[in-house]
């Protein structure tokens, strides 16, 4: 049958979803809701075709996934060259391995406040909170990683003569590439987290501003549209995510 077939999963998902809306629309028009906390469906749907239509979104969309991207790709790139050589050498792994402890005991979303104090309220602290989001996480995902390659196929390759730079290449790497590739969505979704955090604390534009200036106006339905937004485009970025990641490990 079909309601229990598990190819309709996603049919009755939406039916579920459909029917929340429904019942949470009825108690909005029976006023059953504070529209202050709680807004019709409808009038949330109305704020952000309101959005749209006017064109105001457009640049605070690019703001956020500006900071957003240039965070998730420094943060990549960083994370995977400390990872690896804090694996690898021993010293340099006494000394970063207890400040990237550190930094992921704390929140690091209060490093907002600071971040804007050095570098201003204009885009590099907010690239700097994604930055440091995702550079954690990527440092740790490569360092647990290479820590884990099998030492029998390490011994072999030394034993057939190859060198440091050939066990990078050729066996670590590939190793933490699937770790890497599987935390990725992760990665895109704190690197938009410190974006909106950051524009969220201080900024002149961008989708964190947008909530700020929500929740100094007390307009829910506004704020409502601006969580729905952030929500289908990160879904759209991990299924992006999901597909270059069946792309790259095809050969796994």
């Amino acid at each position: 049958m079909m309601l229990l077939d598990p190819r309709y999963a996603w049919v009755r998902q939406l039916a579920a979803f459909a029917l929340l809306l429904a019942v949470w629309e009825a108690a909005g028009r029976a006023d059953l809701l504070n529209p202050l906390y709680a807004p019709n469906p409808s009038r949330i749907a109305a704020a952000l075709i309101e959005l749209f239509s006017d064109g105001r979104i457009w640049p605070h969309l690019a703001a956020t996934f500006t900071a957003a991207l240039g965070g998730l790709v420094f943060g990549i790139a960083v994370g995977i060259v400390l990872g690896v050589v804090a694996a690898l050498v021993r010293s340099i792994a006494e000394l970063l391995e207890p400040v990237m402890t550190l930094l992921n005991a704390i929140p690091r979303v209060i490093l907002a406040p600071l971040f804007v104090i050095w570098l201003g309220i204009g885009l590099a602290s907010k690239v700097a909170l994604s930055f440091i989001l995702v550079a954690v996480l990527i440092f740790f995902t490569v360092f647990t990683g290479i820590r884990q390659v099998d030492r029998r196929l390490v011994e072999r390759v030394v034993t057939l003569g190859g060198d440091r730079w050939s066990l990078v290449r050729y066996v670590y790497l590939p190793s933490v590439a699937a770790w890497v590739l599987g935390n990725l969505k992760v990665a895109v979704g704190f690197a938009v987290t410190g974006a909106c955090v950051g524009e969220f604390v201080v900024a002149t534009q961008g989708l964190g501003y947008l909530l700020s200036f929500a929740q100094s106006t007390f307009n829910a339905a506004l704020m409502f549209a601006i969580i729905l937004l952030i929500l289908a485009v990160v879904l759209l970025i991990f299924a992006l995510a999901g597909r270059l990641e069946k792309y790259l490990l095809r050969w796994n």
